[in-house]
Order: structure tokens, then C-alpha cells, then sequence
């Protein structure tokens, strides 16, 4: 049976943080707050936690999740190198809505799905689920909704769809903006022939923001040919 804290409530507070821990100790699934929209979480590297986390969304291995962290440390051992460029983004832009792709370390011994070596990393702009990655350590962490379903901006939504396979949901309020971290590729930068930096999908943080920190390392802007005009900002799950 599902347990609901909520967090906002000092008591329920102390009392949720805690079953949350265990819960993914457990490798049992949470849900949990962030910055952009509330996330379903599992240990990141207990492959059938991870499993259960896809299969609870309704997607298949080759839709791995995102991994969430409390810091640049974390970060730095989950991958193989952080170029310069990268250093330049975690400073702007963490804890924040922006998700980064790079080669996974190769010594670790997690399974997140078909991820032909490499691994999505976010630091969270949110102060319960920072402390509960303290506590856990890296967190698989994908937006608490269906596949194919508008991302959850409140805990009851994520219930709605997800229901009794998740263990613990934590409650704290509405989402603050609703909106999706943006994702992109920096792989490139530590193995590709040509340094570039691509968009996969934008979200919180908007794409002129980027260009602002990477100037021509990010990708060329989309054109529409028939008026030469930078075509729309693509829209962007956690």
C-alpha cells in the first residue's frame, strides 16, 4: 500500500523523508518533488529498482532515465571527463532545469537501460529532494507520469497514474513552473571528431540562454528555408 507525506507538515515531514529512504533502500520506488515537475525515483544503481521504474511508466529499456545528484562531486564520478564547457553550465545553471548528457564512467556497475555508454545528470533546485540525495546517493529519476501523459505538476496527479507501484509519494505543493528540464548532449565534447554541444529538448532552460554560456560550441540554430527566420523553440519529460 502507497504512503503519502505531506511535506509542507513538519511532522509528516520527518516522518516521509525517512520512509522515502528506506524505500529506496528497499529498491522500492518514490515520488518526489523538484524544481520542474515531480519526479518518480529509484536507487540509480539497483538495476531491478530501475525496471520496476520503467515499467511503472509504461516504457522500455531503450528510454532510460535520467539520473539526479546533490552536487558537481557526484557528477564527476558518474562520468568519464567534464569539459571545460560543461564545468561553464553546471556553474550557470545548477541546481537547476538543465539535464546533461556525457560518457558514463565505465568502472560503474549500474544498468539504467540502453544507454550506449553514456548518462543523463541533473542537479535538482529543490531542497527536499537535494537532502534525500544526500542521503540515498544518485537517484534514477524520470517525470511521475505515464508514458505519453502530461508530466505530473502536483503529487495527486502522479498518483492518478502510478498508484500502488510506487511506495512513498512526497507532497510539496504544486510545482513551481510546470516545466520540464531542458536536455542536452555534450558527448561530443569529450569523444566526438567535431565539439558541439546539441539540444535535445528544451525546457526550463531556454535555448538563448545556452548560447550565452557556449556560444558557438552549441549546435546552429534550426532555419526555416523558406524565409531564412530560426524556426520555433522546441517544447519539451524530467
Amino acid at each position: 500500500m502507497s504512503s503519502l507525506f505531506d511535506c509542507r507538515d513538519q511532522s509528516q515531514l520527518l516522518a516521509g523523508m525517512r520512509q522515502a529512504r528506506q524505500a529506496v533502500g528497499r529498491g522500492d520506488l518514490v515520488v518526489v518533488p523538484t524544481d520542474t515537475v515531480y519526479g518518480i525515483a529509484a536507487d540509480a544503481f539497483s538495476a531491478s529498482a530501475v525496471q520496476r521504474l520503467l515499467e511503472a511508466k509504461g516504457r522500455g529499456r531503450q528510454s532510460p532515465p535520467p539520473v539526479l545528484v546533490a552536487g558537481v562531486n557526484t557528477l564527476r564520478a558518474l562520468v568519464s571527463e567534464v569539459p571545460p564547457a560543461v564545468e561553464d553550465l553546471v556553474e550557470e545553471f545548477w541546481p537547476g532545469g538543465l539535464t546533461i548528457v556525457l560518457p558514463s564512467q565505465p568502472s560503474l556497475s549500474w544498468d539504467l537501460g540502453d544507454t550506449r555508454g553514456t548518462v543523463a545528470v541533473r542537479m535538482p533546485a529543490h531542497r527536499l529532494t537535494l537532502e534525500l540525495l544526500e542521503e540515498t546517493g544518485p537517484l534514477a529519476v524520470s517525470s511521475a507520469n505515464l508514458t505519453g501523459k502530461p508530466a505530473a505538476v502536483t503529487v495527486l496527479d502522479a498518483m492518478n497514474m502510478l498508484g500502488g507501484s510506487v511506495s512513498t509519494y512526497l507532497d510539496d505543493g504544486p510545482s513551481a513552473t510546470g516545466v520540464a528540464s531542458t536536455i542536452v548532449d555534450a558527448t561530443s565534447l569529450v569523444v566526438g571528431p567535431e565539439p558541439v554541444v546539441r539540444v535535445l529538448r528544451e525546457g526550463a532552460i531556454p535555448r538563448a540562454r545556452l548560447r550565452e554560456v557556449l556560444g558557438d560550441l552549441l549546435e546552429a540554430d534550426e532555419v526555416d528555408d523558406a524565409d531564412g527566420q530560426t524556426g520555433p523553440e522546441s517544447g519539451g519529460d524530467s
